[in-house]
């Protein structure tokens, strides 16, 4: 079965714990993961991320945060 790559990761609160949520480059949901985890910390070294999630294009795909959530979220993008 063919896997659509992830593109961006994003660091977001959710029900008071932190998530990573995982979204190909259509923006399309992909998964969701512990932010503590050792994968996201693999995943995120090196990079920087972004504060745009309560742009225009965010906010659309982070419908289900607030904007307080929206606008702390870390939004990396990942090589593919």
């Amino acid at each position: 079965m063919h896997k659509t790559p992830v593109k961006y990761l994003v660091i977001i609160e959710s029900d008071g714990a932190m998530v990573a949520k995982l979204y190909d480059a259509q923006f399309k949901h992909e998964n969701d993961i512990d932010a503590g985890s050792e994968e996201v910390a693999v995943m995120t070294r090196g990079l920087t991320p972004a504060k745009n999630g309560n742009d225009a294009t965010w906010s659309k795909v982070l419908v289900g945060h607030g904007e307080a959530e929206r606008r702390a979220a870390e939004i990396y993008t990942l090589d593919v």
